[in-house]
């Protein structure tokens, strides 16, 4: 994993000629997407099936027009350079992701999609100093925030979905900005610490000593869970806020985590602060599974197998470790 962050590319070491060749083949990967939601709803949805595929012409204009400009300014060989190449640069779902998502969701993916893009040319207008690059990639820009706005109102076409349009910017924006690392930071710090916590209880039955082992091995993750969240996306392109919010939810997620079932061992009896400890494990593993059911559209049954089962081995790991 690290020798692939490694071999990633920071936006602001890429050449004009790279940016110009990372848009194109984002505008032919974005009309893809929209063709293939395009082609999921047009059965049962056939006015946004139309938009999605109006969507996806457009985008197949600004593709050409970026392969116009590339060849009039460094010829007809454009670099291979994708999305993945560049460290923090906002990623897509994967088609096999995108066949489960429901209307609403498709919906909401495709303004926070348009919103990427929007952001992603006016930072690379900012990047040139040729007048005719930085007008084309500024038009882009309008042109994506107006893809933008469309999709955002077929979101607002829906009954239940009457809500403001900057409450639903807002809201997304609060999503990625602090629920999903929160989320991430919640799941690493419950499931993680459960194995050295209870394996430390198990073999020294000291409650004192599994307290400071709980504190450590939470506080840790807490931090290394923080710089790295904070380390490997400056939120610039990918749209996903503030690197250090980032961090300091993640951080104070996982913290918070761990020390769920490490503060027990407070109590000086044994086997009440262990009962107390797996029943917060318990609370723990279901409110983790609720919040990917709530916020990031995981089917509930899903969320609680993998996450319920996940920590359940490793809890009997610990315990198996520490009894023996």
């Amino acid at each position: 994993m690290f020798s692939a962050l490694s071999q990633r590319r920071r936006f602001s070491d890429l050449s004009e000629q790279d940016v110009l060749a990372l848009a194109i083949s984002s505008e032919e990967d974005d009309a893809r997407i929209y063709r293939s939601f395009a082609q999921r709803l047009r059965a049962d949805y056939s006015a946004t099936a139309a938009v999605f595929d109006a969507m996806a012409e457009e985008e197949d204009t600004h593709r050409q027009r970026l392969i116009d400009l590339h060849r009039a300014r460094f010829g007809d060989v454009i670099p291979l350079i994708r999305r993945e190449h560049v460290a923090g640069y906002y990623a897509r779902r994967p088609v096999w992701l995108q066949q489960t998502l429901s209307l609403d969701a498709i919906r909401s993916e495709a303004a926070g999609m348009e919103a990427q893009a929007e952001a992603f040319y006016l930072r690379a207008a900012q990047a040139t100093q040729d007048a005719a690059t930085r007008k084309l990639l500024g038009d882009l820009a309008a042109a994506e925030g107006g893809h933008q706005r469309k999709a955002e109102g077929l979101q607002a076409a829906l009954p239940e979905e009457a809500t403001a349009e900057e409450d639903r910017a807002a809201h997304r924006q609060f999503v990625l900005t602090w629920v999903q690392p929160g989320l991430a930071g919640l799941m690493d710090g419950s499931v993680s610490t459960l194995a050295p916590i209870f394996a430390t209880a198990f073999a020294t039955q000291d409650t004192w000593t599994t307290f400071l082992v709980g504190t450590a091995a939470s506080v840790g993750a807490g931090i290394s869970m923080g710089f790295t969240e904070a380390a490997h996306d400056d939120g610039v392109l990918s749209g996903r806020g503030s690197p250090w919010k980032r961090g300091l939810a993640s951080g104070v997620m996982t913290t918070l985590g761990g020390m769920g079932h490490a503060l027990p061992y407070l109590i000086p009896e044994f086997w009440t602060a262990t009962t107390i400890a797996m029943v917060i494990v318990f609370v723990e593993l279901w409110a983790i599974a609720w919040i990917q059911n709530r916020y990031m559209e995981t089917p509930f049954l899903r969320a609680a197998l993998q996450v319920v089962l996940g920590g359940a081995l490793v809890f009997a790991a610990g315990a198996l470790i520490g009894g023996g």
